[in-house]
């Protein structure tokens, strides 16, 4: 099986019907060239201030991932909405959701980001994602016609355990939208995807939000995907715009029959 991915790389802001069209042309304008599969960046549709997030939580379903699912079947692809903020609780927090979406049956699956981000970056203000933000706790594999692919978001990067879960679980495509910020970026956001392919014998699609943004942190861009011997095999730079390339299915299982380390793993070790 091989299959066009493509990956949109944006920058979102409060204006949540400005960020849903520009969504939608950039699906449009990848299905034009071929893509069987799109992917969205972290919080595609609304990127504001934390405070307002309960104001611009909604359910899933619900308005951005129906719009989405539409454009989904109209164009027959599968869809994966990077993250929405998905309402969660009465203190106004919201679990950040990745939506996997199919071109026939609408929602997939939906993955609630386990790993929050409160950090002390230096030159940067401090970032507390819990305040706003409640966490997930499940692995998610979604099985589709095209592979099974495995949901993560941004920050799970950092957490090797969980990539190892999904690959264990049977996926073969891992998505990382994303939210990256430039200091950490320019730092590791290459290096940590290129290991999670290399490790897990994947292909990683990562789609980063870039830019500057007034009331966020800036984002680093460079959105790129990985194939499962760690090259990379399309690369963004700092603008808004589509990389694309072939998931080639075969060549995955190639690379994990030449090199078998998935097979020499010991199961024992994935509960520690």
């Amino acid at each position: 099986m091989q299959f066009i991915a493509a990956a949109v790389q944006m920058l979102a802001t409060s204006d949540k019907e400005a960020n849903l069209r520009e969504a939608e042309g950039w699906i449009r304008r990848a299905h034009a060239e071929g893509a069987r599969l799109v992917v969205l960046p972290e919080v595609f549709n609304w990127r504001g201030r934390g405070a307002d997030t309960a104001a611009h939580a909604e359910p899933v379903p619900g308005p951005s991932t129906e719009r989405m699912s539409a454009l989904a079947a109209e164009l027959g692809l599968h869809l994966l909405a990077g993250s929405v903020l998905e309402a969660a609780d009465a203190e106004g927090r919201a679990y950040n959701t990745s939506v996997l979406i199919g071109p026939a049956t609408g929602i997939v699956a939906k993955y609630r980001k386990i790993h929050l981000f409160d950090v002390d970056i230096e030159g940067e203000a401090p970032i507390r994602e819990s305040e706003y933000r409640r966490p997930g706790d499940a692995v998610v594999v979604a099985d589709t016609p095209l592979c099974p692919m495995g949901l993560s978001v941004c920050y799970d990067l950092r957490f090797p355990e969980l990539y190892r879960r999904l690959a264990a679980a049977g996926a073969t495509v891992i998505f990382v939208p994303s939210v990256f910020t430039v200091p950490t970026g320019r730092a590791h956001w290459e290096t940590l995807l290129r290991a999670r392919a290399i490790e897990n014998q994947v292909y990683i699609i990562a789609p980063d939000q870039t830019g500057r943004h007034p009331a966020s942190m800036d984002a680093y861009g460079h959105s790129m995907i990985v194939d499962p011997w760690g090259k990379i095999i399309a690369e963004a730079g700092t603008e808004p715009g589509l990389v694309w390339a072939e998931i080639d299915l075969a060549y995955l299982e190639e690379v994990r029959r030449r090199l078998p380390a998935l097979a020499h793993r010991k199961g024992f070790l994935l509960d520690r």
